[in-house]
Formats: structure tokens, C-alpha cells, sequence
């Protein structure tokens, strides 16, 4: 296929952030299949008509069903609350459309497995947003542990920090209410660090978690758009029963330990996804604060220059580098999800599934259910338990 025809179901954050790559893509990676962005879906008749306007769509609809209906729509991407991620993705599989969903799946791993089994079942490619993969330094990480430059991994430490929910005054937006979310922290910021865990060092094994709501109430919104939001003081407030903060160890089936650190409630951290990554010949060190760099440390350096180095991973050498600008000119958070479309495309292209897809996705729910459990029972759980 030279041109897949993309329907999008969302229009907000993420919405904004798959439009940029739709359209973007061609222009820095030509041999790619060419996204034809046709039509974006909202229930908001004015402001899904306004992003058709301002992303770049060729139509618009109200309704994902009409959406997903349409004969000149091949690939369906889900980026609307996680609640509504099911329905609408196997809806989509059923009707013989590829899949693109926002990270987590869904709200519980029972309705992720049944996303997984209908997308197999129907023989559609499946892809879910884990987009953090996709930063080069991140690539390179996987590139020197995959190669064996760390030696046998010892330690994985990952940690994501924000603060833009620190005031009590600011309102319940609906990432803060379990229904429509899941959860707090744990499912948004910590579906990312497990899936990195993943991805770089291998499957966990077990874990143990604690958790903590430290604003039980808020006020209610009168709008909500992305992480913002506006309301009241005077306003008849809700309850938030989701986590403002989750943490957790684990061990890896391989043996090497973890830990997980997933809040917004860390003043002056605005998006601090970082992680390090200890081995017997070696470390690394990443923060997406700077997403350009890696820092490494190998222990076979001359005894004089011993010592973490700052790599900038914006070579030809490093992954999607060639397609940008000379070494030294960075990129920024939009080109991660280029870089992931990318996949996706080329692998509806080559008749395979991309990764990281809805069994990653699985995978990862796992592990978020996993540790609620262990929070819940106050004991260490293993991930076969699930």
C-alpha cells in the first residue's frame, strides 16, 4: 500500500500530536506509505469541524460508528479517554480496519486482552502509542543493551514526575476520575516507564507497589483541553479516586531489579520521564527533559577518563537521525510520534505487525494490574498471577 487512509478518533493532545505526524511524515520520510488524513472525529460538532480545519482533514464526523463505517478509511487511530478505547477498537477490527491506539489499552486487562484477541482474530496490524520508544537516545539505549556493551544487566531505575495538578484548586478533569481513565499516575505516566522496562531490559516478574491520593476532592471543570483546564473556586466539587502517585519494585525474569516512581505531585518537574540503566560493563542515563541526549559510562574506559559522557544521538548513526536535520540540530516530543507512524505504516506496507502493538499493550496492563493488586493485598505479586 503507497497510501493508507487514516480516520481519527480524538482531537485534543494527542489528537494535535498524531495530526502533526499524519502530516508531516511525507515530507522527511518519502519511501514510507503516504497517510492520507480523511476524516477526524469528535462529539463536538464545532470543535471536532475546527481541528478538521486546523490539523489538516479532509472531512469530519460526530460519531466513531459513522466513522469506522466508511469504505475510504483503512486505519483507524483511537486517541479519545481511555474508557472508550475497547468499544471502538473492536468495532474497528470487526469492520477490517488496522488499528492505532493511545497507550494505556483500555481501563482494566480484561477488556485489553479482548482488544487484542478481536484485533488478531479479525487479521488486522495493531499498533498502541507507547511514542517514548521512538526518542534516538532511547534507540541507542536499546542498541547497547541489546548488544551486550552493559553486560548483564543489574538494575533498572525509572522515574516520571509532574506537577501541573499540584494546586488543589485545579479542577477534575477526567484524568482524575477512574471511570473514564482507569487510574491516575499508575496507568498514564507509569504505563510508559513499565513499557520502557519492557522494551529495554525484558519481561518483570514480580512486584510490590504503594500508592497515595493526596487531593481527595476538586472542583468541577467548565472546560477541560489537553493537561489544562479552567473552573471555579466556588465550584461544587468531585471526588478523585485515582492516584496522584504510585510506586513500586520489581524483579525482572532474567534477575535484575527495578524501580518505578510515577506522580504529579513533584513541584518544578513539568514532564521528567527518565530512567538509568546499570550493568556489569556499563550504564546509562536518560531524561526526556532532554530527550536528545544519552548519557554513558563504560567500565573498560582508561582509569583518566573515567566517568559518564554525554553522547548527542543526532548522527546518521542513530535511529530515524538520517531522515533530519545535520548532527547537532535536535529534534523535539512531536517527532517521537513521526517516528512511530513510521512503523506503523511500513509495517501495514510489509503485511506485518508493528511494535510495539496490542500484545505489548497486554503486557503492560499486566504489570499495571499486577501491581494494583499487590497495593490492594500489601504483598509482593507476581505478574502469572493476573
Amino acid at each position: 500500500m503507497n497510501h493508507v487512509r487514516v480516520g481519527m478518533i480524538g482531537y485534543k493532545f494527542m489528537g494535535k500530536a498524531h495530526s502533526h505526524a499524519y502530516r508531516d511524515l511525507p515530507m522527511f520520510f518519502p519511501q514510507t506509505a503516504v497517510p492520507v488524513m480523511k476524516a477526524i472525529c469528535g462529539r463536538d460538532l464545532h470543535a471536532v469541524k475546527q481541528a478538521a480545519d486546523q490539523f489538516g482533514w479532509e472531512s469530519y464526523e460526530t460519531d466513531w460508528r459513522s466513522l469506522i463505517d466508511r469504505d475510504d478509511i483503512d486505519l483507524v487511530d483511537i486517541n479519545a479517554p481511555s474508557n472508550v478505547h475497547k468499544d471502538i477498537a473492536i468495532a474497528a477490527a470487526r469492520a477490517g480496519k488496522h488499528l492505532f491506539c493511545e497507550k494505556p489499552l483500555s481501563v482494566t486487562l480484561e477488556e485489553a486482552r479482548a482488544m487484542l484477541a478481536e484485533a488478531n482474530r479479525a487479521g488486522v496490524k495493531h499498533m498502541i502509542g507507547f511514542n517514548y520508544r521512538f526518542a534516538p537516545a532511547v534507540q541507542l539505549a536499546k542498541k547497547l543493551v541489546s548488544e551486550g556493551r552493559l553486560g548483564r544487566i543489574y538494575h533498572f531505575r525509572a522515574w516520571f514526575l509532574q506537577d501541573w495538578i499540584v494546586d488543589p484548586q485545579f479542577p477534575l478533569v477526567w484524568r482524575l476520575q477512574k471511570e473514564v481513565a482507569g487510574s491516575g499516575t499508575h496507568g498514564d505516566l507509569g504505563a510508559h516507564l513499565i513499557d520502557l522496562a519492557r522494551y529495554l531490559v525484558g519481561e518483570l516478574a514480580e512486584v510490590i507497589g504503594m500508592s497515595e491520593t493526596f487531593i481527595t476532592e476538586r472542583p468541577l471543570p467548565d472546560s477541560m483541553e489537553g493537561l489544562s483546564a479552567r473552573g471555579s473556586k466556588d465550584a461544587p466539587k468531585g471526588k478523585v479516586d485515582v492516584d496522584d502517585a504510585t510506586l513500586f519494585l520489581a524483579r525482572f525474569a532474567d534477575g535484575a531489579l527495578g524501580s518505578f516512581e510515577a506522580t504529579r505531585m513533584a513541584p518544578g518537574h513539568r514532564c521528567t520521564n527518565a530512567f538509568e540503566i546499570n550493568g556489569s560493563l556499563g550504564s546509562v542515563k536518560f531524561d526526556f527533559e532532554r530527550m536528545n541526549e544519552l548519557q554513558v559510562y563504560f567500565t573498560d574506559d582508561a582509569d583518566d577518563v573515567q566517568g559518564f559522557r554525554r553522547v548527542l544521538a543526532t548522527d546518521p548513526a542513530h535511529a530515524y537521525m538520517g531522515a533530519w536535520w545535520p548532527p547537532g540540530h535536535t529534534i523535539g516530543f512531536e517527532h517521537t510520534f513521526i517516528h512511530e507512524v513510521v512503523e506503523l505504516l511500513d509495517a501495514i506496507r510489509e503485511d506485518r505487525q508493528p511494535v510495539p502493538n496490542f500484545e505489548d499493550g497486554v503486557r503492560c496492563q499486566e504489570v499495571l494490574e499486577a501491581v494494583e493488586r499487590s497495593i490492594a493485598d500489601r504483598r509482593w505479586f507476581r505478574i502469572e498471577e493476573v
